[in-house]
């Protein structure tokens, strides 16, 4: 069971903790030139991170085996070897050997599988002193906190902080000079590896072939940990282990420089069983041999394995460049964003080893931009695992019922959803003006605090098409269908008339499949697939019926749904799977469709007239890298005379709005929406071009809020603008 979190209560403290935003802010501009930097040498990233893949999913695949080869060689350099199945087993085996080796002080090097199964305090509970010497788990020890961070577990502190806690530990006033408290800590845990009886270590991988476990550390304490203590405990998951020696080199070109920028990390140790130990009896020197025990953790591990949605966790390497450069760790760190292990991977790791409940209770913070899977050593797709629990989760313990009303009673029902939509409209009369609603009252405040909302349009786009198609061509190249998804009808329908335009000038005809509903995204996002698959269908048959070879959307977070998570949803239904496969290669995104019609029209040329408007572009996260599309709707910004085309500062950072997550976490997508705005300013654009409407919802609300001066844009609105011109 887990304790029930405040988890609004905890974030409100973490945004209004300065040391920690100041902290993890500026660890945040810096990582990502730095990473790459630390690969300047290398030809090609790519080629490492597959190179890493490819053998743990090799390894992933064989894991039996695997193990059962490490534990022979282990045993067979001298080592004893222990599989535990959860951490209770792991405590049970440590405390026998902490009895029959009369062990009354230990000394660990930085393990998140201790973390994990609240080892230290076993010890602590069964009389046995324990130290962290790591600096920062030292740190966090003595605060009584747990790590924010997997490689640096006490990077939301600051120097005097430390300071703080140095001079509380030791009795003796510290200054906050980072190189004396280095000196000092030196001093302090000298003492504590020549009198400790046992060293604790994690590992960075265990090597099958010749049973040795590797360590990579820029400390040094996790050797001293291995040579000093006359008994060494390696604690080592199942993910850790690897086939050969050579495939260490796989994880060392990449871990390094993933979790801390660097080619090399100052202290690689390999230890290969156990080695001469020289230590004082009854005042001499004694050499004996020291004893080593390998304890290999299943504690979920196994099961994930032999799971086809979950077994590629086992990529991980544990570097956490995933929480690098996410932005919502960014703000609120890992003490909020995590439960033991820290953000997106956290939260697997958290459902994985069997914490469902703890998952459930921060798992949505995961806003599925996506940053992280450009950056993973192992190509671990984070945010499509998340939903995988997520979609379990909800099976196994349902929807919220306010959730599970609109989701399965409305969502599911277009004409009442279209309905409820169209009786909103003129009920937000009172509070809308200009197009949007810029004040709401009562406990709705902090919904427009620094943002307005859009208003929902007096007329819908379905009631507007039956005129536009009077305007399709009479000997059309194609005939498009449109998915406009319920933005571009109901909030934005005027991009929709843009969108048939541009179309209908490049000579197409354009339909508009009745029908059509929601593309069921926020009910996938939300886990519940049982409803997703209904409007899946719905959809899938609206289009079947309108008898196109090409459905456009110009909105990417449909046109992924569409293309690509109704092919996930149905892959245990063959006559839906083959309908859904046959839908989606009929989906086109907008700016893509376009930019390949003008490049083959000649209309694809850069060109800037006199007195051009300076235009800006911002990349939706499921545009930038769920379709992968960055380089169109540029092209096409460059090819009209009247836009000056300027990039700004993180184009491709998310803007905050990631669907309910805007509305449910306000107070959270509103810093990502004020840094967002802030870059546009920097660039001097009077226009913010996108291509996304949920970002167009919530950059326009902010922009009308803080910087009324800017207009946003999507691509389609200035390419029809151009058209009349």
């Amino acid at each position: 069971m887990s304790e029930t979190r405040n988890l609004k209560q905890e974030i409100d403290v973490k945004l209004h903790d300065p040391v920690l935003r100041d902290a993890l802010s500026r660890f945040a501009d810096q990582y990502p030139a730095s990473r790459l930097k630390s690969y300047a040498n290398v030809d090609s990233i790519e080629d490492l991170r597959d190179d890493l893949k490819e053998m743990k999913h090799w390894t992933v695949q064989h894991i039996e085996e695997v193990a059962d080869e490490f534990e022979k060689n282990v045993k067979a350099r001298g080592g004893h070897f222990f599989r535990a199945k959860d951490g209770d087993d792991v405590k049970k085996y440590v405390l026998q050997i902490c009895k029959e080796q009369n062990v009354k002080r230990v000394v660990k090097s930085k393990s998140m599988a201790s973390e994990e199964i609240h080892l230290n305090e076993c010890f602590t509970e069964n009389g046995i002193h324990v130290r962290e010497t790591d600096l920062g788990e030292w740190m966090l020890a003595v605060a009584d906190q747990k790590p924010s961070h997997m490689v640096m577990p006490a990077i939301h502190l600051n120097r005097q902080q430390c300071a703080g806690f140095f001079s509380h530990e030791l009795k003796e006033e510290i200054p906050p000079d980072i190189p004396f408290m280095i000196s000092t800590a030196r001093r302090v845990l000298r003492e504590e590896f020549l009198s400790a009886d046992m060293g604790i270590t994690g590992a960075n991988f265990g090597i099958a072939e010749n049973g040795a476990i590797g360590l990579v550390t820029n400390e040094g304490n996790a050797r001293l940990v291995t040579t000093l203590p006359r008994i060494h405990v390696v604690l080592i998951g199942y993910e850790k282990l690897i086939p050969k020696i050579e495939d260490a080199a796989k994880i060392l070109r990449l871990l390094p420089r993933n979790g801390t920028c660097q080619r090399m990390t100052s202290y690689m140790t390999m230890v290969d069983g156990p080695t001469p130990v020289i230590h004082k009896v009854d005042g001499k020197w004694v050499e004996e041999d020291r004893q080593q025990y390998v304890i290999l953790l299943d504690n979920g591990r196994l099961k994930a394995a032999h799971d086809p949605k979950l077994q590629e966790v086992y990529q991980c390497v544990r570097c956490c460049s995933c929480l690098n450069v996410c932005p919502i760790w960014t703000l609120v760190g890992g003490h909020v964003y995590g439960h033991i292990y820290s953000g997106g991977i956290g939260a697997i790791l958290t459902g994985i080893l069997g914490n469902m409940e703890a998952f459930g209770q921060f798992s949505d913070l995961c806003i599925g931009c996506r940053r992280c899977t450009t950056v993973c050593p192992g190509k671990i797709p984070i945010p499509d695992i998340i939903d995988e629990l997520r979609s379990r989760y909800v099976k196994e313990h349902g929807l919220a019922l306010p959730e599970k009303t609109v989701f399965q009673k409305i969502l599911t029902n277009r004409s009442i959803f279209h309905r409820l939509i169209r009786i909103a409209s003129i009920a937000q009369k009172p509070v809308a003006s200009g197009g949007f609603v810029r004040n709401l009252p009562l406990f709705f405040a902090g919904m427009t605090k620094g943002r307005s909302l859009p208003a929902i349009a007096d007329k819908p786009f379905r009631d507007r098409f039956p005129d536009l198609a009077k305007k399709n061509p009479s000997n059309p190249k194609k005939t498009v269908a449109f998915f406009s998804g319920c933005n571009l009808d109901f909030v934005f329908p005027d991009t929709s008339v843009h969108v048939v335009e541009v179309l209908q000038d490049l000579g197409y005809a354009v339909k508009y499949p009745m029908e059509q509903s929601c593309c069921g995204k926020p009910v996938l996002g939300m886990g519940d697939r049982e409803t997703g698959r209904k409007i899946a269908k719905q959809n899938i048959e609206a289009f079947e019926n309108a008898g196109v070879d090409v459905i456009l959307t110009a909105c990417p977070t449909c046109a992924e749904t569409l293309s690509h998570t109704y092919h996930m949803i149905f892959e245990d239904d063959p006559e839906w799977s083959a309908r859904a496969d046959a839908f989606a290669k009929k989906i086109y995104e907008f700016t893509s469709f376009v930019a390949n019609a003008y490049e083959k029209a000649g209309r694809l040329k850069k060109q800037t007239a006199p007195g051009a408007h300076k235009v800006t572009y911002h990349d939706s996260c499921h545009m930038r890298r769920g379709l992968g599309i960055y380089k169109e709707p540029r092209a096409l910004l460059d090819s009209i005379p009247n836009v000056d085309f300027v990039e700004m500062k993180n184009p491709d950072k998310c803007c905050g709005m990631a669907g309910a997550f805007g509305v449910k976490y306000s107070e959270i997508s509103l810093p990502m929406l004020s840094e967002k705005i802030q870059n546009i300013k920097d660039t001097g654009a009077d226009t913010i071009a996108v291509a996304c409407p949920a970002c167009m919802m919530q950059i326009g609300g902010g922009l009308d809020k803080q910087a009324p001066n800017i207009k946003i844009r999507h691509v389609a609105d200035i390419l029809a603008e151009a058209l009349h011109e």
